[in-house]
């Protein structure tokens, strides 16, 4: 996590990064707190320029938008958990929440590992063009904003802003966490998209393939696929 003070020893550092920030000078700590305070404060202003530039892409780069992808981000924060008992000192962040997070998978010897990571502060919601690695919409809600809810409100602020990129957009990739039917439909039969979403395995049985039901050559797996096997000699 990158907080004001490292930012600015970096900055110090690193020549490189002052160019491309357009500094010839690294500021102090309080000016740093100063220009923070007022670009809060011009939050729409931001986001207006960040649409012209997601725009200016589009006109300007023909396959922009042709492949996106979707993830979040958890960005803890440093304040102080917001008690309703005492009063706010500034230290304290009334925005925030906990957020928890649990992966799943198996070792190669088949043995299945599991790990929870937690965090107070923000999510991080992010819709990029993965060629060109741009964000296309973004959004930053409370650590507990589940994925797939996010996903489909970018979707329909695309749907509004940036409709362009949807017609292009020929593939639309994410982790499991987005595997939601109604997204899915949404991208496929709404907007004409190949959605590459990874299937959560909801199968408590253990099993990794199962018969199709009223078939005799195929099997389905937790994945998702289909596999079609070669009759027996003799029938």
């Amino acid at each position: 996590m990158l907080c004001v003070e490292s930012l600015l020893r970096e900055l110090r550092r690193n020549g490189q990064l002052r160019a491309v920030c357009g500094l010839k000078k690294v500021p102090t700590s309080s000016a740093f707190s100063r220009f923070l305070s007022k670009l809060l404060d011009m939050e729409a202003q931001v986001t207006e320029i960040f649409e012209a530039l997601v725009k200016e892409l589009i006109e300007l780069l023909p396959d922009f938008g042709e492949n996106l992808g979707i993830d979040d981000k958890a960005i803890p924060t440093h304040a102080n958990p917001h008690q309703e008992s005492k009063p706010d000192d500034g230290r304290r962040d009334n925005d925030t929440d906990y957020g928890v997070k649990t992966y799943r998978g198996k070792n190669e010897d088949g043995t299945k590992w599991e790990k929870t990571t937690s965090w107070f502060g923000y999510n991080l919601h992010l819709v990029v063009d993965t060629n060109y690695e741009l964000p296309v919409v973004f959004s930053v809600t409370k650590a507990s904003a589940a994925e797939a809810p996010e996903a489909h409100r970018l979707l329909g602020q695309m749907e509004q802003s940036e409709p362009a990129l949807l017609e292009r957009c020929e593939y639309f990739t994410a982790d499991r966490g987005y595997d939601d039917s109604k997204l899915i439909v949404r991208l496929r039969d709404h907007h004409n998209i190949k959605p590459i979403i990874d299937i959560r395995n909801m199968w408590k049985d253990g099993d990794n393939t199962r018969v199709l039901t009223g078939k005799t050559m195929l099997f389905t797996t937790t994945a998702g696929m289909y596999i079609v096997t070669a009759p027996k000699k003799g029938r």
